[in-house]
């Protein structure tokens, strides 16, 4: 596919969306590799035009160098940010048992802390990134200290013993490098959502590879 075809697509996917204004980001494209520049008003927006861009066939690559500029009327002060901030993590029932701080200078926020696990950590990011008022997000939470990889893999065998929706499921867990890797057969989508959802909440799981096969 030549770099205008994925140009014109990656232009076309950015003006259909509802979630972007198009109206102030460049496109350009070399050898696959697709360069998104300008502004948009939010971090919301910045974050969907990256992965709009990454979605288009033949792209092999993004270097993103849009920037946040909010309109005067939606500047908040820093400390405002940080209080809507807290409070969103504090209400998300997902996030029990973790001791997460933000911190915010000049718009930028930055997530710290620990979470149990990196479903958690995910979920703490997506909680802040649509904040209005805020130019960016660092993630700087931390994971505890990783244990074995036989640790982790019978953590996560155990987790799915104890789901009675699994009862008639064929699993099997690996692990690969700090990754779960879940094979075999279940009875359904339901199931299936469920394993994964027991390892990714998992402490420990990094990351997880559903390699699930539905049972015919």
């Amino acid at each position: 596919m030549s770099d205008e075809k994925i140009r014109q697509d990656v232009l076309e996917s950015l003006l259909w969306s509802s979630r972007v204004n198009a109206t102030h980001i460049g496109v350009s494209v070399r050898a696959g590799i697709v360069t998104l520049t300008g502004h948009v008003e939010t971090f919301a927006e910045k974050l969907e035009a990256e992965r709009l861009a990454l979605a288009v066939r033949g792209v092999k690559g993004v270097a993103e160098d849009i920037v946040v500029r909010l309109p005067q009327e939606k500047k908040s002060d820093d400390s405002e940010i940080a209080d809507r901030a807290a409070r969103l993590l504090a209400w998300d029932s997902r996030l029990g048992g973790c001791a997460i701080q933000v911190k915010v200078e000049r718009g930028w926020l930055t997530l710290l802390g620990e979470a149990r696990n990196a479903h958690q950590r995910q979920v703490a990011f997506s909680d802040v990134k649509r904040l209005s008022g805020i130019v960016g997000v660092t993630d700087a939470i931390t994971l505890p200290s990783a244990p074995t990889a036989d640790d982790v893999r019978g953590r996560v065998e155990r987790a799915l013993e104890r789901q009675s929706a699994l009862k008639d499921a064929d699993l099997r867990v690996s692990e690969q490098m700090g990754v779960i890797v879940l094979s075999g057969d279940v009875p359904d989508w339901p199931s299936r959502a469920v394993a994964r959802n027991v390892a990714w909440n998992t402490t420990g799981v990094t990351e997880v590879i559903d390699n699930l096969r539905i049972a015919s």
